[in-house]
C-alpha cells in the first residue's frame, strides 16, 4: 500500500488523526525543505551551524521538529542556503 493510499485510508478511519496531521503539515514541510536544501549544497549538519554561527545540535533540533525557531533563525538558513524566505498568509479555502 502506497503512502498516500495509507495515509487516506487512517484519515478516513479517525478524523482526530487527520486534524492533528493537517496541524504538523507545514513545520513538517519546512523542516522537509530544510534538510533537502542542505544535503543539495552538500553540507552536514554541523557545517551548516558554523555557516550561521551557531552549534550543531540547533540545527539538530530544527530538524527534527523538537524546535519551533525564530524568524531570524529561519532567515540566517535561507540566507547559508541560497534561497529566500517567503511567509504569506493565504486565506483558507473553503
Amino acid at each position: 500500500m502506497e503512502w498516500e493510499e495509507f495515509k487516506k485510508k487512517r484519515f478516513k478511519e479517525n478524523s482526530k488523526l487527520k486534524e492533528e496531521y493537517d496541524k504538523l503539515e507545514l513545520e513538517y514541510k519546512i523542516k522537509s525543505q530544510i534538510i533537502d536544501l542542505r544535503r543539495k549544497k552538500k553540507l552536514t549538519q554541523k557545517q551548516l551551524a558554523e555557516l550561521m554561527g551557531t552549534r550543531q545540535p540547533s540545527v539538530a533540533r530544527l530538524e527534527s521538529g523538537e524546535y519551533n525557531p525564530s524568524l531570524e533563525f529561519l532567515k540566517k538558513v535561507a540566507d547559508i542556503l541560497d534561497t529566500e524566505l517567503d511567509i504569506r498568509f493565504i486565506p483558507k479555502a473553503g
